[in-house]
């Protein structure tokens, strides 16, 4: 599985870009979401990324942050909803107004997104819920809102990765960043105060 990439920019034309990775080229399908927050061609960016396998292609997806990885993965699980469609929804709602959309059951703004009808906005409804009870605005726009623009993945970002893969909830780890946050601090020295905090 291809997880993350970093390299250089080579072509951005929705919904597909060119990331070039010490000379190998990978063609990656993104959200309009992730498109916004591109930088210009020739620079540097990175991107977390999900592998689909089909019968007729391998199709690698990627987006500007973890948040909006984990809202595609959880809506390819959804019955009838593939990989193409659940980028169509994440290009016409962000992923904290999409499960806002799901917890209150706001079937009327889902059919608005192309591709989705009646009974799928309601099977989406019915099918994430439960998905989606863990999830919070705060940490999700938290880490959907980190830049992806630079050299080097930000230090508050990479630190909520780094907790979100040792098992805590995306709010949970932005809530920990938050509460440690330092001018200047390496993602290393963020996530030993976040940690430490959590223990106490």
């Amino acid at each position: 599985m291809i997880g993350r990439l970093t390299g250089q920019l080579i072509t951005k034309q929705p919904p597909m870009l060119l990331l070039d990775v010490n000379g190998v080229g990978y063609e990656i399908e993104a959200p309009m979401s992730t498109f916004y927050q591109l930088p210009a061609t020739g620079k540097q960016v990175t991107l977390h990324t999900h592998l689909v396998v089909r019968e007729d292609a391998w199709l690698l997806c990627g987006f500007a942050s973890e948040a909006e990885r984990r809202m595609f993965r959880d809506l390819i699980k959804v019955n009838g909803v593939g990989a193409k469609l659940a980028l169509t929804i994440l290009s016409g709602i962000s992923a904290e107004d999409f499960a806002h959309c799901i917890q209150e059951g706001d079937s009327a703004t889902l059919v608005r997104l192309p591709g989705v009808g009646k009974k799928t906005a309601e099977r989406l409804i019915i099918e994430m819920r439960d998905r989606l009870k863990s999830w919070s605005d705060d940490g999700m726009t938290l880490l959907s809102s980190l830049p992806v623009n630079g050299e080097a993945m930000p230090a508050s970002r990479e630190a909520i990765s780094a907790l979100v893969a040792l098992g805590y909830k995306p709010h949970e780890a932005g809530r920990m960043v938050s509460a440690v946050k330092q001018e200047g601090a390496s993602s290393e020295e963020l996530i030993r105060a976040a940690l430490k905090t959590a223990v106490n």
